[in-house]
Protein backbone atom coordinates (compact mmCIF):
# COMPACT_ATOMS: atom_id res chain seq x y z
CA UNK A 1 0.00 0.00 0.00
CA UNK A 2 1.09 3.17 -0.44
CA UNK A 3 1.11 6.06 2.18
CA UNK A 4 -2.31 7.81 1.60
CA UNK A 5 -3.60 4.24 1.87
CA UNK A 6 -1.63 3.11 5.43
CA UNK A 7 -2.73 6.48 6.27
CA UNK A 8 -6.54 6.28 5.29
CA UNK A 9 -6.34 2.76 7.39
CA UNK A 10 -4.55 4.32 10.48
CA UNK A 11 -7.58 7.33 10.57
CA UNK A 12 -10.05 5.02 10.61
CA UNK A 13 -8.40 2.28 13.45
CA UNK A 14 -5.93 3.93 15.65
CA UNK A 15 -7.19 5.91 18.72
CA UNK A 16 -4.47 7.10 20.89
CA UNK A 17 -1.44 9.61 20.90
CA UNK A 18 0.30 6.81 21.77
CA UNK A 19 -1.22 4.50 18.85
CA UNK A 20 -0.40 7.37 16.19
CA UNK A 21 3.28 7.70 17.29
CA UNK A 22 3.96 4.13 16.96
CA UNK A 23 2.45 3.87 13.66
CA UNK A 24 4.78 7.06 12.43
CA UNK A 25 7.51 5.40 14.40
CA UNK A 26 6.88 2.07 11.95
CA UNK A 27 6.31 3.52 8.79
CA UNK A 28 9.78 6.17 9.32
CA UNK A 29 11.26 3.12 10.24
CA UNK A 30 10.59 1.36 7.18
CA UNK A 31 11.14 4.64 4.93
CA UNK A 32 15.10 4.53 6.22
CA UNK A 33 15.04 8.28 6.84
CA UNK A 34 17.88 10.29 8.48
CA UNK A 35 18.00 11.78 11.73
CA UNK A 36 19.89 14.96 12.75
CA UNK A 37 17.94 17.95 12.32
CA UNK A 38 16.73 18.01 16.02
CA UNK A 39 16.14 14.42 17.27
CA UNK A 40 18.19 11.27 16.31
CA UNK A 41 15.77 8.33 17.00
CA UNK A 42 11.99 7.99 14.90
CA UNK A 43 10.47 7.92 18.35
CA UNK A 44 11.13 11.26 18.97
CA UNK A 45 11.00 12.31 15.60
CA UNK A 46 7.41 11.05 16.00
CA UNK A 47 6.59 12.81 18.98
CA UNK A 48 7.39 16.31 18.18
CA UNK A 49 5.30 15.43 15.02
CA UNK A 50 2.36 13.97 16.72
CA UNK A 51 2.51 16.61 19.29
CA UNK A 52 2.56 19.35 17.04
CA UNK A 53 -0.02 18.49 14.98
CA UNK A 54 -2.53 18.36 18.29
CA UNK A 55 -0.95 21.67 19.00
CA UNK A 56 0.47 20.05 21.97
CA UNK A 57 4.08 20.21 23.75
CA UNK A 58 6.50 17.62 22.89
CA UNK A 59 7.04 17.19 26.27
CA UNK A 60 3.54 16.17 27.42
CA UNK A 61 2.88 14.77 30.30
CA UNK A 62 2.58 11.16 30.73
CA UNK A 63 -1.03 10.86 31.05
CA UNK A 64 -1.97 12.10 27.48
CA UNK A 65 -0.17 9.54 25.64
CA UNK A 66 -3.49 7.44 26.10
CA UNK A 67 -5.54 9.77 25.75
CA UNK A 68 -8.12 9.43 22.55
CA UNK A 69 -8.27 11.05 19.72
CA UNK A 70 -11.14 12.45 17.17
CA UNK A 71 -11.10 11.91 14.00
CA UNK A 72 -10.12 15.18 12.72
CA UNK A 73 -7.46 15.01 14.97
CA UNK A 74 -5.86 11.96 13.81
CA UNK A 75 -6.78 13.39 10.09
CA UNK A 76 -4.70 16.47 11.03
CA UNK A 77 -1.60 14.59 11.87
CA UNK A 78 -1.26 12.17 8.53
CA UNK A 79 -0.02 15.62 6.29
CA UNK A 80 2.80 16.67 8.53
CA UNK A 81 3.77 12.71 8.64
CA UNK A 82 3.68 12.80 4.89
CA UNK A 83 5.94 15.25 4.63
CA UNK A 84 8.63 14.04 7.26
CA UNK A 85 7.99 9.97 5.43
CA UNK A 86 7.23 10.17 1.88
CA UNK A 87 9.54 14.00 1.15
CA UNK A 88 11.90 13.65 3.92
CA UNK A 89 11.04 16.75 4.94
CA UNK A 90 13.55 17.77 8.13
CA UNK A 91 10.81 18.35 11.14
CA UNK A 92 11.74 21.11 12.19
CA UNK A 93 11.13 22.75 8.89
CA UNK A 94 7.60 21.08 9.23
CA UNK A 95 6.91 22.38 12.39
CA UNK A 96 8.81 25.72 12.22
CA UNK A 97 10.32 25.66 14.99
CA UNK A 98 13.62 24.37 16.00
CA UNK A 99 15.98 24.48 19.49
CA UNK A 100 19.30 25.57 20.36
CA UNK A 101 20.76 26.16 23.93
CA UNK A 102 17.45 25.62 25.05
CA UNK A 103 15.37 27.92 23.72
CA UNK A 104 12.98 27.46 20.22
CA UNK A 105 13.77 29.17 16.90
CA UNK A 106 11.94 30.12 14.13
CA UNK A 107 13.24 27.87 11.45
CA UNK A 108 11.88 27.46 7.35
CA UNK A 109 13.85 26.00 3.97
CA UNK A 110 15.17 29.45 3.90
CA UNK A 111 17.92 28.88 6.29
CA UNK A 112 19.82 25.85 8.35
CA UNK A 113 18.33 23.88 10.98
CA UNK A 114 20.23 24.91 14.13
CA UNK A 115 21.96 21.94 15.35
CA UNK A 116 25.78 23.19 15.98
CA UNK A 117 28.00 22.15 19.04
CA UNK A 118 28.76 25.42 19.36
CA UNK A 119 25.84 25.49 21.57
CA UNK A 120 27.56 23.76 24.52
CA UNK A 121 30.19 26.43 24.47
CA UNK A 122 27.54 28.99 24.57
CA UNK A 123 25.92 27.30 27.74
CA UNK A 124 29.33 27.39 29.09
CA UNK A 125 29.93 30.56 28.22
CA UNK A 126 33.29 29.70 26.49
CA UNK A 127 34.74 29.25 29.53
CA UNK A 128 37.86 28.46 29.83
CA UNK A 129 38.22 30.10 26.88
CA UNK A 130 37.02 33.60 28.28
CA UNK A 131 38.53 34.87 30.81
CA UNK A 132 35.94 33.84 34.03
CA UNK A 133 33.96 37.42 35.42
CA UNK A 134 35.44 39.18 31.96
CA UNK A 135 31.76 39.14 30.09
CA UNK A 136 32.44 40.83 25.74
CA UNK A 137 31.27 43.63 25.14
CA UNK A 138 30.52 42.69 21.17
CA UNK A 139 30.19 39.53 19.70
CA UNK A 140 29.69 39.11 16.18
CA UNK A 141 27.70 36.00 14.90
CA UNK A 142 29.47 35.52 11.40
CA UNK A 143 26.80 33.54 8.66
CA UNK A 144 24.48 33.29 10.95
CA UNK A 145 21.57 32.25 9.13
CA UNK A 146 18.90 32.11 11.45
CA UNK A 147 20.53 33.82 14.21
CA UNK A 148 20.28 31.48 16.59
CA UNK A 149 23.80 31.44 17.08
CA UNK A 150 24.36 35.09 17.97
CA UNK A 151 20.89 35.46 19.62
CA UNK A 152 21.96 32.64 22.10
CA UNK A 153 25.47 34.62 22.86
CA UNK A 154 22.72 37.73 23.62
CA UNK A 155 21.24 35.31 26.20
CA UNK A 156 24.36 34.40 27.63
CA UNK A 157 25.89 37.51 28.02
CA UNK A 158 23.04 40.24 29.04
CA UNK A 159 25.04 43.12 28.54
CA UNK A 160 26.82 42.19 24.96
CA UNK A 161 26.04 44.08 21.54
CA UNK A 162 25.61 41.43 19.42
CA UNK A 163 25.54 41.30 15.19
CA UNK A 164 24.21 38.98 12.70
CA UNK A 165 25.66 38.84 9.53
CA UNK A 166 24.76 36.92 6.36
CA UNK A 167 25.24 37.24 2.50
CA UNK A 168 21.78 35.81 1.94
CA UNK A 169 18.89 38.29 2.59
CA UNK A 170 16.15 35.52 2.80
CA UNK A 171 18.14 33.78 5.62
CA UNK A 172 18.33 37.50 7.53
CA UNK A 173 14.56 37.79 7.10
CA UNK A 174 14.80 34.58 9.55
CA UNK A 175 16.74 36.11 11.61
CA UNK A 176 14.94 39.44 11.94
CA UNK A 177 11.96 37.14 13.12
CA UNK A 178 14.06 35.23 15.56
CA UNK A 179 15.07 38.25 17.33
CA UNK A 180 11.64 39.87 17.73
CA UNK A 181 10.73 36.96 19.12
CA UNK A 182 13.53 36.46 21.45
CA UNK A 183 13.05 40.20 22.66
CA UNK A 184 16.76 40.97 22.23
CA UNK A 185 16.46 43.99 19.35
CA UNK A 186 18.00 46.26 21.63
CA UNK A 187 21.27 44.40 21.21
CA UNK A 188 21.35 42.55 18.43
CA UNK A 189 21.14 43.72 15.14
CA UNK A 190 20.73 41.60 11.64
CA UNK A 191 23.04 43.39 8.65
CA UNK A 192 23.27 41.75 4.67
CA UNK A 193 27.19 41.15 4.30
CA UNK A 194 29.39 39.19 2.47
CA UNK A 195 31.73 37.95 5.17
CA UNK A 196 33.25 40.97 7.21
CA UNK A 197 32.10 43.39 4.75
CA UNK A 198 29.26 45.24 7.41
CA UNK A 199 31.45 44.34 10.21
CA UNK A 200 32.97 47.72 12.32
CA UNK A 201 35.10 48.03 15.29
CA UNK A 202 36.52 45.71 17.32
CA UNK A 203 34.37 42.29 18.67
CA UNK A 204 35.84 40.36 22.07
CA UNK A 205 34.16 37.37 20.64
CA UNK A 206 34.01 36.15 16.82
CA UNK A 207 31.56 33.04 16.46
CA UNK A 208 31.10 31.57 12.72
CA UNK A 209 29.35 28.43 11.22
CA UNK A 210 29.93 28.92 7.86
CA UNK A 211 28.97 26.88 4.53
CA UNK A 212 32.28 23.93 5.22
CA UNK A 213 30.90 20.90 2.88
CA UNK A 214 33.68 19.58 0.70
CA UNK A 215 32.47 18.67 -2.51
CA UNK A 216 32.55 14.68 -1.68
CA UNK A 217 30.28 15.49 1.00
CA UNK A 218 27.94 16.63 -0.69
CA UNK A 219 27.92 14.24 -3.16
CA UNK A 220 26.30 11.82 -0.62
CA UNK A 221 24.28 13.75 1.56
CA UNK A 222 20.89 12.59 2.99
CA UNK A 223 18.07 13.99 1.06
CA UNK A 224 16.91 15.49 4.21
CA UNK A 225 20.17 18.18 3.59
CA UNK A 226 18.72 18.75 -0.13
CA UNK A 227 15.53 20.34 1.88
CA UNK A 228 17.96 23.06 2.82
CA UNK A 229 20.16 26.23 1.29
CA UNK A 230 23.01 24.76 -0.48
CA UNK A 231 24.62 28.25 -0.26
CA UNK A 232 24.56 27.63 3.06
CA UNK A 233 26.52 24.04 3.32
CA UNK A 234 28.72 23.64 0.31
CA UNK A 235 32.06 25.45 0.34
CA UNK A 236 34.20 23.89 -2.44
CA UNK A 237 36.22 21.06 -3.08
CA UNK A 238 37.93 20.77 0.73
CA UNK A 239 35.34 22.76 2.10
CA UNK A 240 37.62 25.97 2.88
CA UNK A 241 36.38 28.54 0.49
CA UNK A 242 35.05 30.72 2.97
CA UNK A 243 37.69 29.62 5.99
CA UNK A 244 40.60 31.12 4.54
CA UNK A 245 38.52 34.91 4.46
CA UNK A 246 37.54 34.28 7.76
CA UNK A 247 41.11 33.27 8.98
CA UNK A 248 42.99 36.09 7.31
CA UNK A 249 40.61 39.42 8.21
CA UNK A 250 39.66 38.01 11.61
CA UNK A 251 42.36 39.90 13.26
CA UNK A 252 41.28 43.12 11.95
CA UNK A 253 38.41 42.88 13.88
CA UNK A 254 39.46 41.04 17.18
CA UNK A 255 40.41 43.30 20.21
CA UNK A 256 43.72 42.23 21.52
CA UNK A 257 42.45 39.42 23.74
CA UNK A 258 39.72 38.21 21.25
CA UNK A 259 38.64 34.95 20.51
CA UNK A 260 37.65 33.30 17.33
CA UNK A 261 35.24 30.26 17.16
CA UNK A 262 35.09 28.50 13.86
CA UNK A 263 32.74 25.34 13.15
CA UNK A 264 34.73 23.63 10.13
CA UNK A 265 32.82 19.92 10.91
CA UNK A 266 34.03 16.94 8.44
CA UNK A 267 36.64 19.82 7.31
CA UNK A 268 38.55 20.02 10.00
CA UNK A 269 41.94 17.62 8.53
CA UNK A 270 41.91 19.79 5.11
CA UNK A 271 41.82 22.81 7.98
CA UNK A 272 45.21 21.48 10.11
CA UNK A 273 46.90 20.51 6.76
CA UNK A 274 46.26 23.98 5.12
CA UNK A 275 47.25 25.69 8.02
CA UNK A 276 49.67 23.08 9.98
CA UNK A 277 51.63 26.11 12.24
CA UNK A 278 48.17 27.81 14.50
CA UNK A 279 47.52 25.88 17.29
CA UNK A 280 43.67 25.03 16.82
CA UNK A 281 42.07 24.14 20.57
CA UNK A 282 39.51 21.78 19.43
CA UNK A 283 36.91 21.12 22.09
CA UNK A 284 35.53 17.79 23.14
CA UNK A 285 31.43 17.92 23.42
CA UNK A 286 29.56 15.93 26.08
CA UNK A 287 26.55 15.84 23.74
CA UNK A 288 28.36 15.13 20.04
CA UNK A 289 29.71 16.79 17.84
CA UNK A 290 32.96 17.84 16.46
CA UNK A 291 34.97 19.87 14.18
CA UNK A 292 34.89 23.11 16.33
CA UNK A 293 37.97 25.24 16.22
CA UNK A 294 39.20 27.92 19.00
CA UNK A 295 41.70 30.28 18.06
CA UNK A 296 43.16 33.62 20.34
CA UNK A 297 43.41 36.91 18.35
CA UNK A 298 47.14 36.42 19.04
CA UNK A 299 47.76 33.45 17.04
CA UNK A 300 46.18 35.05 14.00
CA UNK A 301 48.33 38.01 13.71
CA UNK A 302 50.54 36.37 11.08
CA UNK A 303 48.17 35.02 8.78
Amino acid sequence: MDFSQLANEAVAELRTVEDMVRWAVSRMSEAGLYYGHGTDNPADDALVLVAHALSMPWSMADGFRTARLTRSEREAVMPLLEQRIVHKVPTPYITGVAWFCGQPYIVDERVLIPRSPIGELIEQRFAPWLEAGKEPARVLDLCTGSGCIGIACAHAFPEAQVELLDLSFDALAVAEENIEQHEVGDRVIALQSDLYAAASGKYDLIVTNPPYVDADDMACLPEEYHHEPEMALAAGNDGLDLVHTILSEAKEYLTDDGLLVLEVGNSYPALIEAYPDLPFIWPEFERGGHGICILQACHLQNL
